[in-house]
């Protein structure tokens, strides 16, 4: 049987390429600060690997806890950047007006308030400004979203016992690590989780 027309597989190629593309998630820019950030606590936690034969077993454990601090401090800018960017979309149309202006400055208000960013007050403060349950966007592989705040809140007390109380025995050995690597690696991969899990939730249409 003949085969009429003209077929090019180059253009077909290009075209199926675009619409691939195009198909693609767009990651937000407060994704792409997380990203750079959390760096920082895995360049601490290879840093520990490096140096866990060292005998100078404190030394270790404030790798460990900073790593933990600055893991957790990436996810709290996360959390701003995306609420920023979430009311952006949502005040164009009143941006510069006094509505708009108000929003900005109560914003502004509640994020120098907003630390430490739990499941509840992140749940909480999504549906202030959005009227969104974020919280029941995060689920991926083996975490529902009960499951995943529950982490969380568990990481969070962890970095909390971390910052603020202070190893004072004189050997390592005398008292057990506040952060262990293995906690501190799974919370790393933990939030990376939560946060790609975040950016597939839609907020402001």
């Amino acid at each position: 049987m003949a085969v009429t027309g003209h077929f090019s597989y180059r253009s077909y190629k290009v075209s199926y390429l675009i619409r691939c593309e195009t198909s693609l998630p767009t990651m937000t820019k407060a994704f792409d600060a997380f990203e750079r950030a959390i760096r920082d606590a895995e360049q601490l936690l290879a840093r520990y690997d490096a140096e866990k034969s060292a005998s100078n077993g404190h030394n270790g454990e404030v790798l460990k806890r900073a790593g933990l601090v600055m893991a957790l401090a990436a996810w709290e800018t996360y959390v701003k950047d995306r609420i920023h960017s979430e009311i952006d979309t949502w005040l164009q149309a009143v941006d510069g007006s006094p509505i708009g202006k108000f929003v900005r400055r109560r914003l502004e208000e509640d994020l120098k308030r907003f630390f430490n960013p739990n499941s509840e007050r992140t749940r909480r403060i999504f549906i202030e400004y959005f009227d969104t349950d974020i919280t029941k966007d995060w689920v991926w592989d083996n975490y529902d979203s009960s499951t995943s705040k529950k982490a969380l809140d568990a990481l969070i007390a962890k970095r909390g016992d971390a910052a603020h109380k202070a190893n004072t025995a004189a050997h390592s050995s005398a008292e057990p690590h506040k952060v262990k690597r293995e906690e501190l690696e799974k919370g790393i991969r933990f939030l990376k989780g939560l946060v790609a899990a975040t950016e597939k939730a839609k907020i402001t249409k």
